[in-house]
């Protein structure tokens, strides 16, 4: 299924007006074209370099027989091959979904059904997986390519074409996110938007071109993909990582100025252990972190203390970017003691009751968001899905009441979610696999408070024979599930001590306060 695009000629006016991720990359190249753009390991290109690397790319793929608004799927590890696919598929208006290589093989089988690319690309680590994949589960035909043989270093074009027209509307990036009904879905994300996440990432915490970026978030989320192509955009250097490389991001931080420096909540403590044993010096950075709800204030504390730069206390998502509420800095060597959100740049925000009344100061009201940053919609069979869009805003599903001097504090969220490591979850996913094995009468999911994760998944489970074990349990999730999606506890109930409602329900809330409550062993 093909997307609508916009192919009619445009006026002088709004051609004067249209750029695209790829236009702003070029014009860094054209006024720096020796600066360095991408460095991988001891390789390192010029933004020169890179723009004829991804011209030849751009070819390639055209002969491909691709057209605008074709999808190209990627399952690879962090490489700068990746990268390079990005700004030939923004160059020639195609759709890349980041596809996620932590997801079980049921999972990927429904985030390429459900996008349809017409070309697959996997690095060799991947090539076994892919193959398998458009094998077996893909209901048509794909071509599977090796990622490292297209975006090869040789043959590259001599002269450089014009580009076709790109509307900046049209789609560039599809990013998955957790699925509230079980299974992910795929977020479109526009030139547009990533422009516009580009402008904020520069406004609200003034990151400028002298300032390195280091891409070691896996490439199928934002942190990897956004950031990097956001940085390109503005002539800034990116260090790619195969994903979390100690010594490479340490020396990276020991040799160069980062804006940014994106640590998840798992990886702050494993970072400063490696950096106390290397004794490292930090050249300098401008913030660190986020997501700082869940991350204890002590470790925020000596964070930034070690790191010598505030901690980004965040609120943002797939769906808006850092908007709408990064807006603020915890100071360094500060443990804080409110983690009241900013609005950030370029948005709007509105918080909402039931009936669609925005509420008064200090009442709980569901996040609403609207600007250019916002993402297009979740991709369907159909087209996009918009029905967590309300009269043009976007519905976020967490609830904040907004504080006397305009900032915002969490409350909860609308719809139950496990923020685990940086990953979003919903227990949904993990439920429909447990319940569809024959042994388990009902199972639920609830989060549980973790020191180095935030949040873990842990699964109550009913039986409907004895010898169903916490290791049945695991294997099942194992061939079925990413690893970040297993139940990190499993604990055995009988049908009838599950607690429910009036209608049957199970009270997902009293179980995650009964988990508080009792110390226990871990598996029961």
């Amino acid at each position: 299924m093909n997307m609508p695009q916009k192919h009619a000629t445009k006026s002088t006016s709004e051609a004067a007006n249209t750029v695209t991720v790829y236009s702003l990359f070029r014009e860094q190249a054209r006024r720096h074209p020796e600066a360095v753009a991408l460095r991988y390991g001891e390789r390192k290109w010029s933004y020169q370099q890179l723009l004829q690397l991804v011209e030849g790319v751009a070819i390639r793929l055209t002969q491909l027989g691709l057209t605008q608004g074709d999808r190209v799927a990627i399952l690879s590890e962090n490489r700068p091959e990746y990268t390079v696919v990005q700004l030939a598929a923004a160059r020639m208006g195609y759709i890349v979904a980041c596809l996620n290589w932590r997801l079980g093989e049921e999972e990927q089988h429904h985030c390429v059904s459900l996008v349809e690319p017409r070309v697959l690309l996997h690095s060799a680590r991947f090539k076994l997986p892919a193959q398998q994949l458009m094998e077996s589960r893909a209901p048509y035909s794909i071509a599977c390519l090796l990622l490292e043989d297209i975006a090869h270093h040789d043959h590259l074009p001599e002269t450089l074409t014009d580009p076709p027209e790109i509307d900046p509307e049209s789609g560039l990036l599809l990013l998955y996110t957790s699925g509230t009904t079980g299974l992910p879905k795929a977020a479109l994300i526009s030139h547009r938007a990533e422009i516009a996440r580009m402008t904020v990432l520069r406004l609200d915490l003034k990151i400028t071109r002298d300032d390195a970026y280091i891409a070691w978030s896996p490439m199928f989320h934002m942190g990897g993909t956004e950031h990097t192509l956001a940085s390109l955009m503005f002539g800034a250097m990116v260090i790619i990582t195969d994903g979390l490389d100690l010594p490479a991001m340490i020396h990276a931080m020991a040799n160069y100025r980062l804006g940014w420096l994106l640590l998840v909540p798992a990886t702050i403590e494993p970072l400063l252990e490696e950096m106390s044993r290397r004794s490292v010096r930090v050249l300098g950075i401008k913030c660190v972190g986020c997501m700082a709800d869940l991350v204890p204030g002590a470790v925020i504390a000596q964070a930034t203390r070690r790191l010598n730069a505030p901690f980004l206390n965040s609120f943002g998502a797939t769906e808006t970017g850092l908007p709408p509420a990064t807006g603020h800095l915890i100071p360094i060597g500060e443990t804080p003691n409110s983690l009241s959100k900013h609005a950030s740049s370029l948005c709007e925000i509105r918080l909402l009751d039931k009936a669609g009344v925005e509420v008064a100061n200090g009442l709980p009201g569901e996040v609403h968001v609207r600007g250019p940053t916002v993402f297009s919609g979740y991709w369907t069979t159909d087209g996009l899905n918009c029905s967590d869009f309300h009269k043009g805003w976007f519905c976020m599903g967490d609830l904040f009441c907004k504080t006397p001097a305009g900032h915002f504090d969490f409350v909860g969220r609308t719809k139950y979610l496990i923020k685990s490591g940086g990953e979003n979850i919903y227990p949904a996913e993990i439920e429909r696999v447990l319940l569809a094995d024959p042994r388990i009468a009902d199972a639920i999911v609830v989060r549980k408070a973790d020191p180095r994760w935030g949040e873990i998944p842990v699964a109550f489970v009913a039986t409907n024979t004895e010898d169903v074990t916490v290791l049945d349990i695991e294997m099942l999730c194992r061939r079925k599930l990413a690893g970040f999606k297993r139940p990190k506890e499993v604990r055995f109930l009988a049908l009838q001590d599950f607690p429910r409602s009036a209608t049957g329900k199970i009270i997902r809330e009293e179980l995650e306060l009964r988990l508080k409550q009792e110390p226990g062993e871990l598996n029961q």
